[in-house]
């Protein structure tokens, strides 16, 4: 213990607290999961309907807070179904792991630095370890047991199909997070996140016509094409429109949650949101500096003391929710093929080649100068834009049915029809043989008959 401590000094600040003081942390990061879920659904109701033009939640608070409390007041007095072909205690205990396994991850994210608290000097975080980075990954790797359990638990056709949609999807893309984040440790040389923190504080400086500008040292502008891919692979891993296969309405009625209802279904919808949160709160801790304030802020002596940090960082995970958000109000579904392709043909390359190019820089000496790192990752990052931005490929036109049949090989059989137009009966011919007449006497037009 005394040689990690020596190796990443930030964790030298735990383990010392007592009891009361970390009950109070528990509690806090609890509570700040559980509003924070209930303030994003309603965000997100106001933020879409804002995009679609019409006003959203506004009647029950002010502003419509309280609708989202409201819903779920209406959820926990309604029926609750359990089917007969449920396996019960797996049915009953599959949200549970969803909403346990999404607030544990919120154990490990700083909130904030040192302060005090009833004078006692501790950080504003429930608990730090040097593999933290490997709970939250653990944490969200676990999750899909919820999903998958819950669809097979049903004992129904379509929850199935969700829950085995939502294990393909989270494994497929849980390979490109994790990729993303051994960037993060070759850089910051730490799998805490205290210390992964710690080490994006450093400022560096661009030199633009001849003028040095302070930037930060955040490793979403140092390691642009990771912060990217693993942004995406967030996404994904939340099951977030337009990644939202797993309970895609149009396909599975409601995916893995179709036999669900009452408080169960309540539950699965909050560890969603909660794990939306959770996810904005990790990328803001590995790629947006965490609760180190923004420049120009930065200007200022105080801004990275005291409880200022936590206003940083709240803002920094509303702002990404805001974009989960936005993507939601603004892109269609994916197909499952595309999606599946996107994650190992695209993502998963484009990564390797990335963790490959850092390999390199890290032979090189002093390859730790922030900006030949700075330059190469936005070099990466505009290359992975335009591969993302590229336009794709136009199919050549289909041949036409006529083409089709005068090009067939001599002595073949002729083609069917292929425009799925079925010539009429002889009985409508006859019909229409038979009213020709009449429509001629009455001066009428025998093609709308």
């Amino acid at each position: 213990m005394n040689t990690l401590l020596a190796q990443d000094p930030t964790l030298a600040d735990f383990g010392r607290d007592p009891w009361w003081l970390v009950l109070i942390k528990i509690v806090f990061a609890f509570v700040f999961g559980l509003l924070a879920t209930l303030l994003g659904v309603w965000f997100e109701r106001r933020v879409v309907g804002y995009m679609q033009v019409r006003p959203g939640p506004n009647q029950v608070g002010p502003f419509g807070l309280l609708q989202t409390l409201a819903d779920g007041l209406k959820m926990a007095f309604k029926e609750d179904i359990l089917p007969k072909a449920a396996d019960k205690v797996v049915y009953f205990f599959a949200p549970v792991i969803s909403v346990v396994c999404a607030v544990t991850a919120l154990s490990v994210i700083p909130f904030g630095p040192m302060v005090s608290i009833f004078g006692h000097r501790t950080p504003l975080q429930v608990t730090d370890v040097p593999v933290a980075v490997l709970v939250l990954l653990a944490c969200s790797s676990l999750a899909v047991y919820g999903i998958v359990l819950g669809g097979w638990a049903s004992g129904s056709t379509y929850p199935l199909l969700g829950g085995l949609r939502s294990s393909a999807q989270m494994i497929s893309y849980e390979v490109a997070m994790g990729l993303s984040i051994v960037a993060v440790f070759m850089t910051a040389g730490t799998m805490s996140t205290s210390g992964i923190v710690a080490a994006q504080g450093d400022a560096t400086r661009l030199t633009i016509a001849g003028t040095e500008i302070p930037a930060p040292g955040w490793y979403a502008i140092l390691l642009l094409p990771s912060f990217i891919i693993f942004f995406i692979a967030t996404v994904g891993e939340t099951n977030r429109a337009p990644f939202d296969l797993p309970e895609a309405e149009s396909e599975l009625v409601a995916g893995f949650m179709t036999e669900y209802s009452s408080l169960k279904f309540a539950l699965f919808m909050l560890s969603e949101y909660v794990a939306m949160v959770t996810m904005s709160a990790v990328t803001t801790t590995l790629f947006l500096g965490g609760w180190r304030a923004p420049w120009p802020i930065t200007l200022w002596a105080d801004a990275n003391t005291g409880w200022w940090p936590m206003l940083w960082f709240f803002g920094k995970v509303l702002m990404l929710v805001f974009v989960f958000v936005w993507l939601r109000g603004t892109l269609p579904r994916l197909r499952y093929d595309q999606f599946m392709r996107f994650g190992w043909k695209v993502l998963l390359p484009i990564n390797l080649v990335w963790i490959l190019v850092l390999a390199g820089l890290r032979s090189i000496e002093d390859w730790q100068s922030r900006d030949r790192l700075l330059a190469t990752a936005i070099g990466a990052g505009v290359l992975l834009l335009a591969t993302l931005l590229w336009p794709s490929r136009k199919p050549a036109p289909k041949p036409t049915p006529q083409e089709q049949a005068d090009n067939r090989p001599y002595g073949s059989f002729p083609l069917p029809p292929l425009d799925l137009q079925v010539p009429p009966s002889p009985r409508t011919k006859r019909v229409v043989a038979e009213r020709e007449p009449a429509n001629i006497a009455t001066g009428s037009d025998s093609q709308e008959v």
